[in-house]
């Protein structure tokens, strides 16, 4: 789950990193009141889940509270373009007003999950303001990296080994140091999968502070940390998917036009693999789960199903858990009530295979019956087009 600048910035300060004073805004008149309360010069920052919010003019310096309150107002209600959004865009329903810095240098922290290492790593660079994929791809050796060894966190001496090696010296360095102990802290309490300051800034007086951050959370941890999961804002998520998450399903909307209803993760991304190796573009990632009911699988048909770029279907189950003939069923009663005009190929392996086979043949509808995943991606291709 992805949250807001603004949430992932009281998170950090929970911790002990110091961040900009400020706060959200949805209104213009909002806007223009902590401005006046904060005294001077301010930034407003539109809030979406995106970054590249400063090339789209989401970001913006203003001078006096009339000027803030103007700026908010023209970015409230905005379609904000960045290069994350794709061309339609995020609409805009809060800013963050905060106070400017005097910023003498900028640099990047983060912790992420190394599967290889099957730990958190940090990641410390003194290339900060710039996206950290570009720096990895041009200068990769100006990404410091320290493992954190499972229930030690980051220890004392690696945190001031990366403040150092960014340059930073004296009680600067130190406050960086206690700073990035902190975000690991976070990252590791509140079951993040992603947590990152970019820029980190040391202003022109030696302090450090957080002037943005981004902190995505483990939906699968959500179960423990009740009060972050109401910063969930489904406003910026896919109206697909989140319904989707209504039913206990997995669901990703992609781009192409082969809907897939798949049980099991890794079947799932199998038959994505196969549809590209015969030649088409799945529209999605659905995963039913092992156990499904029948309910379960008319609503993952009738979400499919809503994307109007699907051409073609192809549902694809190994019955272990989730037998065939109940999948078969509940297939078939969702075809009846959606009135599908799209074709739909079916490939079914496990337990009542056969039975499952007999209700899609027998129902009257046109399913294509596949033998096998070669088979079934080749069909469900050709007639997408």
């Amino acid at each position: 789950m992805k949250i807001h600048e603004y949430q992932a910035k009281a998170l950090l300060a929970r911790y002990g990193v110091p961040v900009p004073k400020g706060d959200v805004a949805s209104t213009a008149e909002e806007a223009g009141a902590i401005a006046r309360r904060l005294g001077g010069s301010v930034v407003i920052k539109a809030q979406i889940h995106a970054g590249g919010r400063g090339k789209g003019g989401g970001i913006k310096v203003a001078a006096n509270a009339e000027e803030a309150a103007q700026i908010a107002g023209m970015m409230l209600g905005m379609r904000l373009v960045t290069p994350q959004t794709g061309p339609e865009g995020r609409l805009v329903r809060r800013v963050l007003v905060e106070e400017t810095l005097s910023v003498a240098q900028e640099l990047y922290l983060g912790v992420v999950l190394d599967r290889a290492q099957g730990r958190a790593v940090f990641m410390a660079s003194a290339a900060g303001g710039v996206e950290i994929e570009e720096v990895a791809a041009t200068s990769p050796e100006k990404i410091l990296k320290e493992s954190i060894e499972p229930g030690f966190g980051l220890a004392a001496f690696q945190a001031r080994k990366l403040a150092y090696g960014m340059g930073l010296q004296g009680a600067t360095a130190a406050a960086a140091a206690s700073a990035m102990a902190a975000l690991a802290r976070a990252y590791e309490e509140v079951d993040a999968s992603l947590a990152e300051i970019n820029p980190f800034v040391v202003t022109t007086d030696g302090r450090v502070f957080a002037l943005d951050a981004k902190i995505n959370l483990d939906d699968n941890a959500l179960y423990r940390h009740k009060d972050l999961l109401e910063w969930r804002d489904v406003n910026e998520e896919d109206p697909l998917e989140v319904e989707a998450s209504r039913y206990g399903l997995s669901y990703i909307k992609l781009d192409g036009n082969v809907g897939c209803m798949v049980n099991g993760a890794g079947l799932a991304m199998a038959t994505m693999d196969i549809i590209k190796h015969a030649g088409g573009n799945p529209a999605n990632f659905l995963d039913v789960g092992g156990g499904a009911s029948a309910e379960q699988v008319q609503n993952a048909f009738r979400i499919l199903l809503s994307d109007p770029h699907v051409k073609a279907v192809l549902i694809n189950i190994f019955g272990g858990i989730l037998r065939c003939d109940r999948l078969a069923t509940g297939v078939v009663a969702a075809a009846r009530e959606l009135d599908i005009r799209v074709p739909v190929v079916v490939r079914l392996e496990g337990t009542n295979v056969e039975e499952g086979r007999r209700i899609l043949l027998e129902s009257g509808l046109n399913f294509t019956v596949a033998e096998n995943m070669k088979d079934a991606a080749e069909k469900v291709v050709r007639l997408a087009q």
